[in-house]
């Protein structure tokens, strides 16, 4: 996947953004997330988005387990930044990204996994 050539991209740490149809999408990069740079990632979408939650598809990347106290953080920022989240990635990728943020609890936002970003779209504009 490469960012679109006729959209305003946005480039962060761990992601590259653009806007489809009212819908933030983000193309995932595989650094390591730490507190720090979702902190970073948490303030460049509120850039983005004017501070108001938007649903989000990501298409995910691998990238490293991240600890225990950016898993909690992660998890305490995304209603802030998104109102859904749709995740496109190779069977199992997503699964167990959501496995491992949201193992005791379920997620603070809709979740769903996709294989294709076309269904992953159609969910997606009920949130917008």
């Amino acid at each position: 996947m490469t960012p679109p050539a006729d959209k305003q991209t946005f480039e962060g740490e761990i992601a590259t953004y653009w806007f489809d149809d009212g819908i933030l999408v983000s193309l995932s990069k595989s650094p390591k997330r730490t507190v720090e740079n979702i902190t970073r990632n948490v303030a460049l979408v509120k850039e983005l988005t004017g501070n108001k939650p938007v649903p989000l598809l990501i298409y995910l990347s691998p990238s490293p387990v991240p600890d225990k106290a950016t898993r909690k953080f992660s998890t305490t920022q995304l209603p802030l930044i998104y109102s859904a989240m749709a995740m496109v990635s190779k069977p199992g990728l997503a699964q167990f990204i959501m496995n491992i943020l949201f193992r005791l609890k379920p997620p603070p936002i809709p979740m769903k996994s996709f294989t294709d970003d076309k269904a992953a779209k159609e969910w997606l504009k009920q949130f917008r």
